[in-house]
């Protein structure tokens, strides 16, 4: 498996799988789905998009962008989606790790996740192992899909 940057041919695959993480409803915020304009424009928009290719196909992507502007514009901000017939096989982990090789090629200071759900333990085990620290809770910050709501945990690594 390796990790590159994306293109086109790749482009329905990534959709199919950030769509998959949407409909879940309990880890993006999202709720709309991606159509192809819509994901072309959505993943070509970003400071960088990533895939997880193995012999052409793609088991998971990443998405790195600014999390804010101005004086805070050295902190970005990460999604990463795994296709849930890939899971359970590190591609999260080589994903994560990637996004800040390039967080830092990209020259952001600190890579920031704003919403990660309380309850997305297995994400919040392979973050802290990889050196994010967490930065609290704020309560009922997440609307999952079944219309209750969980906590958030905000988290950073300086880069």
């Amino acid at each position: 498996m390796t990790i590159r940057e994306y293109n086109a041919q790749g482009l329905q695959d990534m959709i199919s799988i950030w769509n998959e993480v949407v409909e879940e409803g309990i880890a993006f915020p999202q709720e709309e789905c991606l159509t192809i304009n819509t994901g072309a424009d959505f993943f070509a928009s970003q400071t960088y998009t990533a895939v997880a290719d193995e012999n052409g196909s793609v088991l998971g992507l990443y998405i790195l962008h600014p999390n804010n502007i101005g004086r805070c514009g050295h902190i970005c901000n990460a999604s990463y989606a795994v296709a849930s017939a890939a899971r359970g096989k590190h591609i999260g982990e080589a994903l994560v790790k990637d996004c800040l090789v390039q967080a830092k090629a990209y020259g952001f200071g600190i890579l920031q996740f704003n919403a990660v759900v309380e309850s997305n333990v297995h994400a919040r085990h392979l973050y802290e192992r990889l050196g994010f620290v967490p930065l609290g809770v704020i309560p009922g910050g997440f609307r999952m899909k079944d219309g209750r709501y969980d906590n958030i945990c905000p988290y950073y690594h300086l880069l």
